[in-house]
């Protein structure tokens, strides 16, 4: 099992001065406990995450000093995080207490976690919006306190948009012809210039950048709610066929390889005019090392046609372990977590999208991410993943999907063939035939 274990020191977290100053409401223990106890929390890695998770403990352990909250590290690429998962679920393993659960994951994992439904009450479930609770209920049970959300957006070099005499593309054709003038004209100082990058690797990733081409362009959203197989039709094919061929034209041959921090990587280097990530790229970009500070913005993904933009919903929900022996703890980290306080301070240090709307009218919020503002109900509308058609085979066919996807931007199969059989595939998991 995972024996890298991160820790902080407290004292230099004070030093720095990144706690506040908190305290607990008359006749409430938010620690849960009194007795001395321990609370693992796996967390991610992307861009910022392992770090501002890590000062998260941090800033409970200031709170609750009986509680020490230690943070390991989960793999980058989610799909290799289900599998670490499903190894200390199935070992029925207490030595993880509390889990970063993707939203497309609680159909899988819901027998191995607590109901928070027996441990929250209402007012303070109330505070979250009503569709992304849902996105982590299987049959009545909770099985994750919704964290963050996510919707895929485009992020737009504004200077050289302007530089260009451009305007932010609405279509998909549009951003080709936007990507290939910037790109043809920045290659004349920068050969590593690219006009457009995503998350082009065989992995869930893959599936979210998919579903918004198809769902965008009419293509239909891989299983409908009633069952039916949604991808081998010709809006489909087309979306598939026309972004295969922009790679290698204004796509690096590399993004077959790229998970969302490859392509920021990509773009915050100044290397693209064009770039499909989360929100959590946009503190990164505007940090005061960025090369790309104050010179880009986010808008909404393109379309077939104008209006026709689809966002795949994302985000994490943080799952308490029924195997674990420091329930009362963990339970009381993830509601600290997870509280409006504590959401304001994280969405500053990611920006990331909340999932609470009081969040959203928080003063700081309003003043340094205004872009956020932008996106407030896009919760309320993105594109889910067919997880609840799906229940526990989704895993099955997400890994389907995206590796039918891949092969068609690769080359080796064009969208017709790979949608026929991509189609047959899910169809013998036991999903109808249209």
């Amino acid at each position: 099992m995972l024996k890298r274990i991160v820790g902080l020191a407290l004292i230099a977290i004070l030093a720095l001065g990144l706690l506040p100053n908190v305290s607990a409401q008359e006749g409430e223990n938010i620690c849960g406990t009194d007795e001395e106890a321990t609370v693992t929390f796996i967390a991610g890695t992307v861009g910022s995450e392992h770090e501002v998770a890590v000062t998260l403990g941090n800033r409970f352990m200031e709170v609750c000093p009986n509680i020490t909250v230690n943070v390991v590290e989960r793999p980058t690429s989610t799909t290799e995080t289900l599998a670490q998962y499903q190894q200390f679920f199935e070992a029925q393993s207490g030595e993880l207490d509390v889990f970063q659960i993707d939203v497309a994951w609680p159909g899988l994992v819901a027998e191995h976690v607590l109901d928070m439904n027996e441990y929250l009450d209402e007012e303070f479930l109330g505070q979250f919006y009503p569709g992304v609770l849902a996105g982590y209920t299987v049959q009545g049970r909770l099985a994750a306190v919704p964290w963050f959300a996510g919707a895929g957006m485009l992020y737009y070099r504004t200077d050289l948009l302007e530089k260009y005499g451009l305007d932010v593309p609405q279509t998909w054709d549009e951003l080709y012809t936007a990507a290939k003038t910037i790109q043809d004209g920045e290659r004349e100082t920068n050969p590593d210039f690219w006009g457009f990058v995503f998350q082009g690797h065989a992995y869930e990733g893959l599936t979210c950048d998919a579903l918004e081409w198809q769902a965008s362009s009419d293509g239909g959203v891989i299983i409908t709610p009633d069952g039916v197989v949604d991808v081998n039709n010709p809006n489909a094919i087309e979306i598939f066929d026309k972004i295969a061929s922009w790679v290698g034209d204004i796509v690096p041959e590399a993004v077959l390889t790229f998970q969302e921090e490859d392509a920021r990587a990509v773009w915050q280097a100044g290397n693209a005019a064009f770039m499909r990530n989360w929100g959590y790229a946009y503190t990164l970009g505007q940090a005061d090392d960025s090369v790309i500070k104050d010179k880009f913005d986010v808008g909404p993904l393109p379309g077939k046609e104008p209006g026709m933009s689809a966002a795949t919903l994302g985000g994490w929900g943080l799952s308490v372990s029924k195997y674990s022996d420091n329930v009362d703890a963990a339970v009381a980290f993830v509601k600290w977590v997870t509280s409006i306080d504590q959401q304001v301070w994280f969405t500053l240090q990611r920006s990331e999208q909340p999932v609470q709307p009081a969040v959203y009218d928080a003063p700081e919020i309003q003043e340094q991410l205004p872009f956020i503002l932008a996106f407030k109900d896009v919760l309320n509308f993105a594109t889910p993943r067919p997880t609840a058609v799906a229940g526990e085979q989704y895993a099955r066919v997400s890994e389907l999907y995206y590796t039918a996807v891949h092969d068609v931007l690769a080359g080796s199969k064009d969208a017709a063939t790979a949608m026929a059989d991509l189609e047959l595939a899910l169809a013998d998991l036991g999903f109808e035939l249209p």
